[in-house]
């Protein structure tokens, strides 16, 4: 029989209110974690909470803008003061975009590096010290787009081109003291991401360009994450074709340039000529 790792563990998972972030901090919370969702949404994570506390578990919500620095920090502060520490990070919180870089408005690109890169780097800042103490893990939700660039998507790639490289480093920074540092690439989801993501005003797009039905549930996703922190996996790249595209990148990357241009052109109303 396989021991519980994860019961009374402390947990935060941001982007909490909807999607992976979810599906994340109920899954954590039917293995016995204590868990703390953050979000802006306070009405969705009240919602949240109710539905794990319902079921026995322990939560606690804390509206969170990962894009401001001092609300990591508070979301950190309530989390040590109300559980006594942090033992596993899920850097979830994300947003998208879709529009050529010669027609996309500054701001659009600045807000997507706020929110995906340094939302990570400023929770991870401030839980850091309680997780390497525990040798617990910090995880980022990242995505393909992270290992290979995306056109129509240039501050979504840069974005988590630098999500990577910060993590990475943070593993060989502490090696000795052997922190569990993984980055997951879950690919498609159906989740709000795509009809969240901004378009080149900066204005949310609305509809899906995917069929969100026929997309990965956000649970499938959840799973792994738990997996992965159990089996201490560094990089989890989830689909065949991500996992594919990463070694074809090394051998023919100019053939994954031109398959990922064909696949995005493919999109409805794609800004792709």
């Amino acid at each position: 029989m396989n021991r519980n790792i994860f019961k009374n563990k402390v947990v935060i998972v941001t982007g909490a209110s909807s999607g992976i972030g979810k599906a994340t901090a109920l899954e954590f919370a039917r293995n016995g974690s204590r868990v703390v969702i953050a979000a802006r949404s306070a009405e969705k994570l009240a919602e949240l909470e109710r539905e794990i506390t319902t079921n026995g578990a322990e939560a606690m919500a804390c509206t969170t803008d990962v894009s401001v620095e001092d609300d990591c920090r508070k979301l950190i502060e309530a989390t040590v003061t109300r559980f006594g520490t942090v033992d596993i990070l899920i850097n979830n919180a994300g947003i998208s975009m879709r529009a050529l870089f010669e027609d996309v408005d500054m701001s659009v690109l600045k807000r997507l590096m706020d929110v995906n890169f340094w939302g990570t780097v400023y929770c991870t800042k401030y839980a850091l010290p309680y997780i390497v103490s525990n040798r617990g893990s910090i995880v980022g939700v990242s995505s393909t787009a992270g290992f290979h660039g995306l056109p129509g998507r240039t501050g979504y790639s840069a974005s988590k081109f630098a999500m990577h490289g910060f993590l990475e480093t943070l593993r060989i920074e502490y090696l000795k003291e052997k922190l569990h540092v993984m980055i997951i690439a879950p690919g498609f989801t159906a989740s709000e991401i795509r009809k969240n993501a901004l378009l080149a005003d900066g204005s949310p797009q609305g509809n899906s360009p995917r069929e969100e039905k026929k997309l990965k549930s956000p649970e499938f996703v959840a799973r792994w994450v738990l997996r992965g922190i159990r089996k201490k996996k560094r990089n989890k790249i989830m689909t065949w074709a991500g996992r594919f595209t990463a070694l074809l990148q090394r051998i023919t990357p100019a053939l994954v340039d031109y398959v990922y241009y064909l696949e995005m052109k493919r999109e409805p109303d794609s800004p792709l000529k």
